[in-house]
């Protein structure tokens, strides 16, 4: 689909795709388009204004023959396709015809478009002859480009569809950190996210677990903390899917007045179970930076999912949502003589692991329309 631009410079346009199984006698798609030299060949493509799901092209001519063109063909096929099978049935959804307009157009469409996906596109002239078949021209030259991750349009909508499932709030007073016991000896050299001489946890890049098109998988640096409790105890859980041993530390170290929350992403892995990811950033550090105008902000003191109130006394309390798995990014060292570590007495439950989980895509509940 074509959806209609801010200024006449990006028209609207209606896409639709080439259907060929109304000739079932052909051996192949290409074979019901006839070549026509005296049609031009784009060239020079060019492509512009990458979103998650959209993005704009537009290309150079030559004059001859431009005014027998009805059609636009575009080839549009995720790059790990080597496939050079234009037109090919099973491969219909990617092969897409448009009205010719001016230029540069844009291509909309969450169906064919996923976010972060590297794509190829190539370009063809067409005209519509009396008895419906299509004349073409040569294929332009092939253009590779990579659409964009989410902005903050879609993960505001994803927002949304978590705070509907967030639940009511429960009290806590500490973040913890489950790892190997290797992770916290003093000269462990098993971990680069380790400063084994100044005995600090360090920030590393996070993995890619979660919504495809999340800004922070593979580019946020952070250390992840769990925070959700135990409705009957009111006390962390004793079983982990990281390791036996726990690092816990006081909140209002992570979390305070100087602390700004953002939300990161909300998935599930194919259970019942969803996620929602929040960053933790001190203000005007690293990590804020990078937040800013990437990550919805949330309010520090009244949000769905962790907050952190001042209370008449001065003390800070917290709370986080029930009904969702929190996973905390805290994107500064922590020194690991603010808090204590100590082994838990349940299990390792590693089905419940989200290290490079890969979302759920036909979930309704943590899906946008523009892609996982």
């Amino acid at each position: 689909m074509m959806e209609p631009p801010s200024s006449m410079r990006s028209p609207h346009v209606e896409m639709k795709s080439l259907q060929l199984d109304d000739h079932p006698e052909l051996e192949s798609a290409d074979s019901s388009i006839a070549d026509v030299d005296e049609l031009p060949v784009p060239q020079h493509i060019l492509i512009s204004n990458i979103t998650c799901d959209s993005f704009k092209i537009s290309w150079n001519m030559d004059s001859r023959g431009q005014d027998r063109i009805t059609h636009y063909f575009i080839d549009l096929n995720k790059k790990e396709d080597k496939s050079s099978n234009k037109f090919k049935h099973m491969d219909v959804p990617t092969k897409l015809v448009a009205k010719v307009v001016p230029l540069p157009m844009t291509i909309r469409g969450h169906w064919f478009l996923s976010p972060r996906t590297e794509y190829t596109v190539a370009v063809q002239t067409a005209t519509k002859q009396h008895d419906g078949e299509y004349a073409v021209s040569a294929w332009s030259e092939i253009i590779e480009f990579c659409t964009a991750d989410y902005s903050t349009i879609q993960l505001r909508q994803l927002l949304q569809k978590a705070e509907a499932i967030a639940g009511r709030v429960l009290p806590f007073t500490v973040f913890y950190r489950n790892q190997q016991r290797e992770y916290f000896q003093p000269n462990s050299q098993y971990y680069r996210s380790r400063d084994a001489q100044c005995f600090r946890m360090l920030p590393s890049v996070k993995d890619n677990s979660g919504s495809h098109g999340s800004p922070i998988s593979g580019k946020l640096e952070g250390i992840f903390f769990s925070c959700n409790t135990e409705f009957n105890t009111g006390r962390p859980p004793q079983d982990s899917p990281y390791g036996p041993y726990r690092f816990q530390i006081q909140a209002d170290l992570l979390f305070n007045q100087n602390t700004n929350i953002y939300f990161g992403d909300f998935y599930c892995m194919y259970t019942s179970y969803h996620y929602v990811i929040v960053v933790l950033a001190p203000n005007n550090s690293k990590g804020d930076i990078f937040c800013r105008g990437k990550l919805p902000a949330l309010d520090r003191s009244n949000n769905c999912f962790l907050s952190c109130t001042e209370e008449e006394d001065g003390s800070l309390s917290f709370h986080h949502a029930q009904d969702v798995i929190l996973e905390v990014i805290y994107t500064e060292p922590v020194d690991l003589s603010l808090g204590m570590v100590s082994q838990i007495s349940g299990h390792q439950l590693m089905s419940l692991s989200t290290l490079n989980a890969k979302k759920d895509p036909s979930c309704k509940i943590c899906n946008i329309s523009v892609g996982r």
